[in-house]
């Protein structure tokens, strides 16, 4: 498991009609590399066969390309899937390029989060 800290910026939020506050939106970042990674590793390492990313992120399409020609190579089925929601309020229709698309409900999405926190324990001030 790795974690990431989340940066912080000021952005601008429309409020009101024409009426903007300023508020800190946190962003994380470098999350779809650790993903790359993990799929590319974990695949030349033989330690699956079917990948399920629950995520719509082009970026991750070069991963899954590496990991067809670590299939080709080591002879090997693996499948990538991209698993995403669609419904109400959900604007893309489209999985990660290079995957099979898994079109799921936002209900079933939700049961898939993980809901533990692993950010570090934070001592207690005495």
């Amino acid at each position: 498991m790795v974690t990431r800290v989340l940066k912080y910026s000021e952005q601008p939020v429309e409020i009101s009609p024409g009426q903007f506050k300023k508020v800190r939106i946190g962003r994380e970042k470098g999350i779809d590399v650790r993903i790359a990674l993990d799929l590319v590793r974990l695949a030349r390492l033989q330690k699956y066969d079917v990948a399920v990313i629950f995520s719509q992120d082009q970026h991750l399409a070069e991963a899954v390309a590496e990991v067809k020609e670590i299939s080709q190579e080591l002879q090997r089925w693996i499948r990538i899937e991209s698993a995403f929601p669609v419904g109400k309020g959900k604007l893309g229709r489209r999985g990660i390029d290079g995957t099979q698309w898994r079109i799921i409900d936002k209900s079933l999405y939700d049961l898939c989060i993980d809901s533990t926190d692993y950010r570090p324990k934070q001592p207690k001030p005495f």
